[in-house]
């Protein structure tokens, strides 16, 4: 069906760029699939139209949607075929068509654009031929229903992205990576078997609505009863409107799928009369996006309301924004109740850089501090690598609930799924791999099972051979919340110098800034100016002096310890009647100094003073005590060392590829040997026939 659609682009060619052929393509596949939906009532409608011309526009607006059967209907008696009758007038009649559609659907189409593209399709004798194709599929439930038009409406999607050349954060969220997400969120919920059972679903990032549909397709499996409430935001006219148009075909309230900007235009406060908080989040917010086009109203919410906003924690590096869609939806939970019921549970995917991104005090690692210190992630799983349309990189699903089993309290689960995947036989796009239901059920096992080191007999490809192996593999850690923070500690060691007042040290006075702007002046040209330049000269002599006097009373000797050096400057300047200022003292030094780890400790006003060039940091696990790591791992090799307490900060990552590494050791060298000797073998046969 896809690509029976997509084909229609060749009528396309030469007026529309490859880059453009979505704007036609998408809004008339929604526009042939509302028309072939309410077929069945079209007499109804068309009739009710009459009955209640005269009633008010609420009433008739609710005896309309009574009798389409729907939340929208078309007054219009035209439809797809009726089109086509008249093909002079097809472009005037298509405008008529659509303007006679319910309000909810005339918004969808405005966002589109599409009147536009009907006028250019028209100029350009397109028009006619476009919709008679399109009148020739047959998008009706009982041919295709709600969730493989859902694969329809983001495989048109994906192609046009892909058409455009956008870039790998503008991608699409593959329906399996979408089912194993669901499944984490679902299926340890032991209350969606009840009757009538009322769940909120939410994707701050809902693109074409791939993960409300997948969720609710889980929750009405599981209960034929269920009735999932599905709420959504996009700020992409498009995704919005093929989310909504699907939305209100499906029968939910298509007002609660919102269009504008999460961060910046939150359609889902406690002041919007609509739901703040949900049962259930989910999203695939974009990788690598920068947010700067947001920034200045981020950072204002964040000074303004602090912990009580979305932001609170923390901000990312300003080129990647993926965190504040998660800092955006922990703000939207439900309270848990004393009685334990309540809470809401969170799945979203990212890729490795939230992991790790972001040194101690960071951004990024107080946003991780902040969740893993309130207890609220229960698990990541690993995807495995060209798992997305558009990109190839490795992707994480973060779990997250404010409402963990008792079993999980204090901990959570990393699950390695990076080899749970079967190659494709023809690739889409960057997607070569793809995740089977069998492979999707024991991930979801794994993450029930909550063992720690459990393992799998998994087949990779060796990397000497080429070839297939299967060996058993760690798939499922559990470890506990403080095991993913850590201590930046900043150690110092002590500054030591020796001073010595030599030709070539003293030559080093004349390249110090203190010293070169003391014959300088900063006055406008005249006789002032002047004279404070020859004022600085002469202190510049009075100096070269000094250095002179110090020179001739040490006779070259190497001092040390810095405060006998301070005194002997002192003397020698008392005796020359010259008073050093503080700055010409600190340029005296710094050219008469050099490093020496033989030297005494320079001393200040609170013990040794700190080298900054010996400066070093050292990372102490959250649980170990700081002075036993020193004692252990620096002081065997740097006694004179200490910690600036003033200086440490708190930090969290999840150092996932560290946790499952697996060792790979060396090949024997006579194995390598007997490989070059083949390899060298073969090279003089291939000479041999050359020369021959």
């Amino acid at each position: 069906m896809v690509n029976f659609i997509w084909d229609i682009c060749n009528l396309l060619r030469g007026p529309y760029k490859r880059n453009e052929y979505r704007k036609v393509i998408l809004p008339l596949t929604v526009l042939r699939r509302f028309d072939c939906v309410l077929a069945p009532t079209k007499q109804a409608v068309l009739e009710a139209t009459i009955q209640y011309s005269n009633a008010s526009d609420s009433i008739r607006h609710e005896m309309l949607k009574t009798a389409a059967l729907h939340s929208f209907y078309n007054e219009s008696e035209l439809d797809f075929t009726k089109l086509l009758n008249d093909p002079n007038s097809v472009a005037q009649n298509l405008t008529a068509y659509i303007a006679g559609y319910s309000q909810n659907v005339r918004e969808i189409m405005e966002r589109f654009g599409f009147d536009a593209h009907i006028a250019r399709m028209n100029e350009r004798n397109l028009l006619f031929q476009v919709l008679q194709r399109f009148a020739n599929l047959d998008l009706s439930p009982s041919r295709i229903d709600s969730a493989q038009m859902g694969y329809v409406f983001e495989e048109l999607i994906r192609l046009g992205a892909e058409q455009a050349n956008e870039e790998a954060g503008e991608h699409f969220t593959p329906r399996e990576v979408i089912r194993l997400m669901v499944g984490l969120l679902l299926t340890p919920e032991e209350d969606l078997a009840k009757p009538y059972v009322v769940k909120t679903v939410y994707d701050p990032a809902c693109g074409s609505g791939g993960m409300l549909a997948e969720a609710e397709s889980f929750l009405r499996r599981h209960n034929q009863d269920a009735q999932p409430l599905l709420f959504g935001q996009d700020w992409n006219d498009e995704a919005w409107a093929v989310c909504r148009s699907d939305m209100l075909i499906k029968g939910h309230e298509g007002d609660n799928i919102k269009l504008g900007d999460s961060f910046t235009c939150d359609e889902f406060t406690p002041h919007s009369g609509t739901h703040s908080t949900f049962d259930y989040m989910l999203a695939n917010p974009p990788f690598g996006v920068e947010w700067k086009q947001q920034r200045q109203f981020i950072e204002r919410e964040r000074d303004t309301q602090g912990d009580t906003g979305r932001f609170g924690a923390g901000l990312p590096r300003i080129n990647d924004g993926a965190l504040l869609f998660l800092q955006h939806m922990l703000h939207k939970r439900q309270p848990v109740a004393p009685d334990g019921t309540g809470g809401s549970r969170i799945a979203i995917v990212f890729n490795g850089s939230p992991l790790f991104t972001g040194d101690a005090g960071s951004g990024e690692s107080n946003i991780r501090r902040w969740i893993i210190e309130n207890d609220w992630l229960e698990a990541v799983v690993a995807l495995p690598d060209q798992l997305f349309y558009n990109t190839g990189i490795s992707t994480y699903i973060w779990v997250l609930t404010n409402r963990k089993e008792e079993r999980r309290r204090g901990k959570v689960q990393l699950i390695d799924g990076r080899q749970f995947f079967e190659k494709m036989r023809r690739s889409l796009g960057n997607k070569r791999n793809e995740i089977s239901d069998d492979q999707l059920r024991e991930l979801t096992r794994i993450h029930g099972s909550f063992t720690d080191g459990e393992t799998r007999n998994l087949t990779d490809e060796d990397p000497v051979t080429h070839q297939p192996r299967t060996r058993p593999r760690v798939v499922s850690k559990v470890l506990a919340n403080s095991d993913f923070g850590f201590r930046k500690v900043t150690v110092e060691r002590p500054l030591r110098l020796n001073f010595a007042a030599t030709a070539e040290r003293i030559s080093r006075i004349e390249d110090e800034r203190v010293f070169v702007n003391i014959a300088t002046s900063k006055r406008k040209p005249g006789p002032a100016r002047d004279a404070e330049i020859v004022k600085g000269e002469l202190r510049q002599d009075e100096l070269r002096d000094l250095l002179d006097a110090l020179a001739a009373s040490t006779d070259g000797e190497v001092i040390t310890d810095r405060d006998e050096f301070l005194l002997r400057l002192r003397l020698v300047a008392d005796g020359h009647g010259v008073r050093l200022s503080a700055a010409e003292r600190k340029a005296v030094v710094a050219a008469l100094s050099e490093r020496d780890p033989t030297a005494e400790p320079c001393q200040g006003t609170n013990g040794p003073e700190p080298d900054p060039e010996l400066r070093d940091t050292e990372t102490v696990p959250l649980d170990e005590d700081i002075e036993e790591y020193m004692a252990r791992e620096v002081l065997p090799h740097v006694p004179d060392a200490w910690v600036d307490h003033t200086k440490t900060k708190v930090g969290y990552e999840i150092p996932f590829n560290r946790l499952f590494y697996v060792y790979e050791p060396p090949r024997p060298l006579d194995d390598i040997a007997a490989d070059l000797r083949t390899l060298e073998a073969e090279i003089t046969s291939l000479l041999a026939e050359v020369t021959a």
